[in-house]
């Protein structure tokens, strides 16, 4: 979990290098091809099917949707605003996830999990800063692009069983081929790419099939409630390559927000694991 979230925040660094000079929605496409091909690949090495029919299932159409809208959305805030803030929004992503399985799984969550969740958002205020000096209305981006991610976690769980992380991955990164196009369509078209901002992308393409693999091999052989709070290293992976990389200085008031989302959930995944124990016959 940990190479993941390290993959995933170097992807972040390339693309954000490789956006001074190429449009996002070329990014996206080049991006999205890469890891289409990749996941193919793979997928043809273990002998699963590329097309199955269980990709026009309702589940998958809305995680499709949601994929696009978190990329799409995440991808400009970390062009368009500091990555360590970027960043420390997306540590909201689990919180949104337990609040959505409670609306719409029926899941069970008792008022110290939703104190903690209503303690996180304070935290993302915080970063955002609405209404105050400081507020940089790009950064809602950032929250677009997290509720895209939640949203897709939520309906992986609702995906047919019958199709593997691998086909997945495949899916995922596919969609983003014609955002990218629409994208591209609507802002001016491709630019020629040189050789530095050729191996930015490629650099993201490659950390980002890590870390999605890595992500997956985690879910899948560690215990869900011990990996998963090892999430929150991206955040500082994010905020060293930010610092290192970017120059940027994130201030009080970002590191205090980070602070206090990460504190909420990790208190949160702690306290289902808890519960989980208590009771491990599910309900609801």
């Amino acid at each position: 979990m940990v190479l993941a979230m390290a993959g995933f925040a170097i992807e972040d660094m390339f693309i954000k290098a490789a956006s001074k000079l190429i449009p996002a929605g070329e990014i996206l496409i080049i991006f999205g091809v890469g890891g289409t091909l990749a996941f193919t690949l793979l997928a043809l090495r273990k002998n699963q099917k590329i097309l199955h029919p269980a990709i026009l299932s309702r589940a998958l159409i809305i995680r499709a949707i949601s994929e696009v809208t978190g990329r799409l959305f995440y991808t400009l805030a970390i062009i368009l605003t500091p990555l360590s803030s970027a960043s420390a929004i997306l540590q909201a992503t689990p919180l949104v996830v337990v609040m959505g399985a409670a609306i719409f799984f029926g899941e069970k969550v008792g008022w110290r999990r939703w104190s903690a969740i209503l303690v996180g958002f304070v935290g993302v205020m915080l970063i955002i800063r609405p209404g105050l000096q400081g507020f940089e209305a790009a950064s809602i981006l950032a929250v677009l692009g997290m509720l895209g991610f939640a949203g897709r976690d939520l309906a992986t769980r609702a995906a047919p069983a019958i199709l593997s992380n691998i086909q997945l991955g495949i899916y995922g990164f596919f969609v983003l081929i014609p955002t990218g196009l629409a994208m591209l369509f609507y802002t001016g078209g491709a630019v020629s790419l040189n050789l530095v901002s050729a191996l930015q992308i490629a650099g993201a393409t490659l950390f980002g099939v890590i870390a999605y693999y890595s992500l997956t091999i985690a879910m899948r052989i560690g215990e869900v409630s011990v990996v998963t709070p090892f999430r929150y290293t991206r955040l500082v992976f994010a905020l060293i390559l930010g610092v290192l990389v970017f120059a940027e200085r994130p201030d009080f008031m970002t590191l205090l927000g980070s602070a206090i989302i990460v504190g909420s959930g990790i208190y949160t995944l702690l306290r289902s694991r808890r519960i989980k124990k208590r009771h491990p016959i599910k309900t609801g």
